[in-house]
């Protein structure tokens, strides 16, 4: 008999499950090299919500006390977001019977009337503090350190000066929670619980039925373990309005596992190197200001014991106090003598141990350690080839923001806008395929910028002569840019340095205004 860890029996030889395929391999009890490799690990709820609370903490205090994790989480803002991702209308024309200057018209309308509302901080926040592009870098920055991101979808009067109704507030991951009532446990990180009205089961707040379907969601009215706070009151939350079908909540999170509701702290894989690397470089700060120090000790023979310290003297000044400076001369006392500190602290592999070490945090997170550190010194197809690897991460983020928030917000927008009369949409309101041919939409953000613009334009140019790209395309590769705005802007200039050529004809001595022939 035997004592068998996987099933924790003891069991006689013949009844030991052998050893084969895996069980030979990474799954091996046996093998030296992982037999004490105790993985233990559960449903997404337990290995997720459970320990969100402490994930979520030291995500935000790396952020504001590392600046390697600063610098991960702000490169993420200012090449997924940017100044903002702006509204590009892309209706599908034929199904709607636009003709091609139709289709231009109409979306070049929408997108004017949608800036009414995203420009505007008091027209679409709800606690009046970001415009629509602002709100985008804020809801960014927290999915990325908390995991995820609620926008609650709410509505104000409207007023002549703000024709929409349409409000967005943003709340912080911590607010939604499972009620105190509704929870299973009474331990802080045990996080699900029932819905005692319904049967539903809770998952850190995120109410689902009994299919798995998202239905609610559970806010809290102030933050956990909050100094001052009053009494926590809960709302429940319906996932999608009854009648419309349109979202309440926008929750941007990006899952990881199947069954999971809630999501992980962008610097969870790495809280721990970031930790020991923050340790380690302020060791190495504080050891380089003590080596600064120009320091001197008193020796003397005399039992020091009995040397009276810091007794002043008629003058005020102390009997012992020597002090350095120009032209400064000390008397010492017989049996004393000057002893200079010389702390020596060599370290010439700083440097190259902290790239090797963001080099590793950088795969983690989808960032090159050049990227990460803002280190530009490698040649120029490695530079871009790490920077080419960035922008894959870059753009899928963007992509998924768009889809969580941007898109569903873009969509209440419209319903709003078609509803008031604002926007004429024929159809929007009685067909899903006429619905979402309306709603076509891109996101346009900022562009990865050029290494080597010559190259890269160059290249541009023969992508669309060969009809491998679009001028849109390419456009929006090179500077984020509109080609059509583009093109407007380029007919205007051209009329006016054709307006203002001067004339060969005219007498030599008149004077002309300068322009291009």
């Amino acid at each position: 008999m035997k004592f068998d860890q996987r099933t924790g029996m003891y069991l006689p030889d013949s009844a030991r499950m052998q050893n084969k395929g895996y069980g030979e391999a990474g799954a091996s009890w046996r093998r030296r090299a992982v037999k004490g490799f105790n993985a233990p690990s559960g449903s997404p709820h337990e290995d997720i919500d459970f320990h969100n609370f402490t994930l979520r903490q030291r995500s935000r205090m790396l952020y504001m006390a590392a600046p390697l994790a600063t610098s991960a989480v702000r490169t993420n803002r200012t090449n997924v977001v940017g100044i903002g991702l702006r509204l590009k209308s892309r209706i599908d024309r034929d199904i709607l019977g636009f003709s091609p200057e139709q289709a231009e018209s109409w979306q070049k309308k929408t997108e004017q009337e949608f800036g009414l509302w995203a420009n505007n901080k008091r027209a679409c926040d709800a606690t009046g503090m970001n415009n629509f592009y602002g709100m985008q870098q804020l809801a960014l920055i927290s999915w990325l350190l908390s995991g995820d991101c609620i926008g609650l979808i709410k509505q104000r009067e409207a007023t002549r000066m703000l024709p929409y109704s349409l409000r967005v507030h943003l709340i912080e991951s911590d607010r939604v929670a499972t009620p105190v009532t509704c929870q299973n446990g009474m331990s802080v990180v045990y996080t699900t619980g029932k819905n005692r009205d319904n049967g539903n089961t809770i998952y850190d707040g995120v109410e689902v039925d009994s299919d798995g379907m998202v239905v609610a969601y559970h806010i809290r009215s102030t933050y956990p373990f909050e100094l001052g706070a009053l009494t926590t009151e809960w709302s429940r939350v319906l996932a999608y309005q009854e009648h419309t079908g349109l979202p309440n909540v926008l929750h941007v999170m990006d899952t990881e596992r199947p069954d999971q509701y809630r999501g992980v702290s962008y610097l969870a894989q790495v809280i721990e190197p970031l930790l020991q690397l923050r340790r380690y470089t302020e060791s190495e700060l504080m050891a380089a200001v003590i080596e600064s120090f120009f320091t001197a000790f008193i020796k003397s023979e005399s039992d020091t014991d009995k040397v009276p310290f810091n007794q002043t003297n008629e003058e005020g000044s102390s009997e012992n106090e020597y002090s350095m400076g120009p032209g400064e001369i000390n008397v010492m006392r017989p049996g004393e003598d000057v002893v200079f500190a010389d702390p020596k602290h060599p370290n010439g592999g700083f440097d190259k141990f902290s790239v090797a070490v963001s080099t590793y945090i950088g795969a983690a997170l989808e960032l090159p350690s050049d990227l990460l550190l803002k280190k530009f010194d490698s040649s120029y197809s490695a530079s871009r080839a790490a920077l080419l690897e960035a922008w894959n991460a870059f753009r899928m983020r963007r992509e998924w923001l768009a889809d969580d928030f941007c898109r569903p917000i873009y969509e209440v927008w419209m319903s709003e806008a078609v509803a008031r009369g604002r926007i004429y949409a024929p159809g929007f309101f009685a067909s899903p395929a006429i619905r979402a041919a309306y709603l076509g939409s891109e996101w346009l953000g900022p562009s990865q910028g050029q290494l080597d613009p010559v190259k890269e334009i160059t290249a541009e140019i023969l992508a669309c002569r060969e009809g491998f790209s679009t001028h849109e395309q390419s456009t929006i590769r090179l500077n984020g840019g509109k080609w059509d705005s583009n093109v407007e802007q380029l007919q205007r200039e051209n009329e006016k340095l054709k307006g203002e050529s001067p004339d060969p004809h005219q007498d030599g001595d008149k004077k002309t205004s300068p322009g291009v022939a």
